[in-house]
């Protein structure tokens, strides 16, 4: 067959020209409708970009209208949020104390437009940790080391309430402050066992010292009592010892005989010798 007799034949079916149309804009439509709406989840808000602009006011829960490919939504989380710090900070006699925070906090709704269009969708790592890190730095220079330890509440409390002087104006909320560890050097470490081991010898030395005394006092008051009993005993028998009962005395402990030997006038009679004849 000869090639340049071949003819090429277009077959034209109306209706499926129709049909491809159709589903074309189907798809349009449906890809349009698609991006025409956004949801907002809940415990969030929209802030709506209109070609790059932010939009005042947020978009609230729930699903919302929006041009296509003109505006976008970025969702902001409005729920507590925790956040881990892990800080080294110096005390007022200047150890120096690596401090690991676990911080909650929340974006006010009404303002989180203006945190995106100032800050940015990262304003965690751009506000909210830089101050944790000067708050805390701030307040752990008030205390010594040791007091750190022992007024772990107070400075958490200064913490959310430093943070918030920082924070509430822009729209970020601090709602509690855990501090998760205190750590020191090796060196400080040592010096409080020490100290410790110090105290308790003290402790234990002086507790002896006042058993002691205690175990003195009550042995000497013991020997007063006694000696104040037998002086009243000695003073009550004194009183009672009349001459009438010293001569009945006397009498009772008589065996009936009279003396062997005595003298009159340098004369010594013994009436164990005289004749009884």
């Amino acid at each position: 067959m000869d090639s340049n007799n071949v003819k090429t034949v277009h077959v034209t079916n109306p209706k499926i020209k129709r049909y491809i149309i159709l589903g074309v804009a189907a798809l349009l439509v449906v890809f349009l409708a698609f991006n025409a709406f956004t949801i907002v989840d809940a415990g969030h808000t929209g802030v709506v970009v209109t070609m790059g602009k932010v939009n005042e006011g947020v978009l609230q829960e729930g699903m919302h209208f929006k041009i296509p490919f003109i505006q976008n939504v970025v969702k902001i989380d409005n729920r507590i949020q925790k956040l881990e710090v892990q800080t080294e900070a110096f005390s007022k006699d200047l150890q120096s104390v690596d401090t690991t925070l676990a911080i909650n906090y929340r974006v006010d709704t009404a303002k989180s437009y203006s945190i995106y269009k100032n800050i940015g969708a990262n304003y965690e790592s751009v506000l909210v940790t830089p101050a944790v890190n000067e708050v805390l730095k701030a307040i752990t220079a008030t205390y010594t080391a040791e007091e750190t330890v022992t007024n772990r509440a107070l400075i958490s409390d200064g913490l959310v309430e430093g943070l918030n002087d920082k924070l509430n104006s822009i729209g970020l909320y601090v709602t509690d402050v855990n501090i998760i560890d205190f750590d020191f050097s090796e060196a400080f470490i040592t010096a409080i066992e020490e100290k410790q081991v110090a105290q308790q010898q003290l402790l234990k030395a002086e507790t002896e010292k006042k058993t002691a005394i205690t175990n003195a006092e009550a042995d000497a008051e013991a020997a007063k009592v006694r000696a104040e009993g037998e002086a009243e005993a000695n003073k009550t028998l004194s009183q009672s010892l009349t001459a009438e009962v010293i001569e009945n005395k006397k009498i009772e402990k008589w065996n009936g005989e009279l003396p062997r030997v005595t003298g009159d006038g340098g004369t010594i009679i013994d009436f164990g010798s005289v004749d009884k004849d």
